[in-house]
């Protein structure tokens, strides 16, 4: 569900119009699944938005991506680690964001703090976005919310995002992602000194 969702979002016209906000630094987009410690699967490698055209190729690659049976663990710190290693590689990048989606806390691996001084995490922003109910139990959205809040945002303007169920993920994709997309464009325009 959060795969089809976030292909969803990628087609929606105002994150489409954000990806485009500036043509001449291209937003680069690399999207992988993660579970348990060494279930890390690239779905899409990295790529230059540069074109809504691209957007719409990334949507059907995932819409077409062959899903894996749910897991029980949540490597919350490895998938961190797995995004760190991913964002190094594009040093040429002006700001490197690491997004996480997630139902549950970390039960496996690494905790999501002990991950967050480790040399790979240098300069990156991690943000995320929380799937929960109202009523789920001692793991409300609320519990959730502070959870990834507490162990897991790391850096500047680093957000949690909710959404209420899997059915409101689309939305609350599209909502994340016009908030990093339209931060970055905004502050990324510059005025001569005079």
């Amino acid at each position: 569900m959060q795969v089809d969702g976030l292909a969803r979002a990628l087609l929606n016209n105002d994150v489409q119009q954000a990806f485009m906000a500036m043509p001449g630094a291209p937003v680069r987009l690399h999207i992988f699944e993660w579970g348990g410690i060494g279930t890390q699967r690239d779905l899409v490698g990295w790529i230059d938005i540069t074109d809504t055209a691209v957007l719409q190729n990334i949507s059907n690659t995932l819409l077409n991506t062959a899903r894996r049976p749910r897991e029980v663990q949540t490597a919350i710190g490895g998938a961190m680690i797995y995004g760190a290693k991913g964002l190094n590689r594009q040093s040429e990048c002006w700001r490197r964001t690491l997004d996480l989606t997630g139902d549950g806390k970390s039960n496996q691996g690494p905790r999501p703090r002990d991950v967050h001084d480790l040399p790979e995490m240098t300069d990156i922003t991690i943000n995320a976005l929380v799937i929960g109910s109202a009523t789920q139990g001692k793991d409300t959205i609320a519990d959730l919310t502070a959870y990834f809040g507490a162990e897991v945002l790391r850096g500047p303007d680093a957000f949690v995002e909710t959404a209420l169920g899997f059915e409101a993920f689309q939305d609350a994709m599209e909502r994340k992602l016009l908030k990093e997309l339209l931060t970055f464009a905004i502050g990324s325009l510059r005025h001569p000194v005079q």
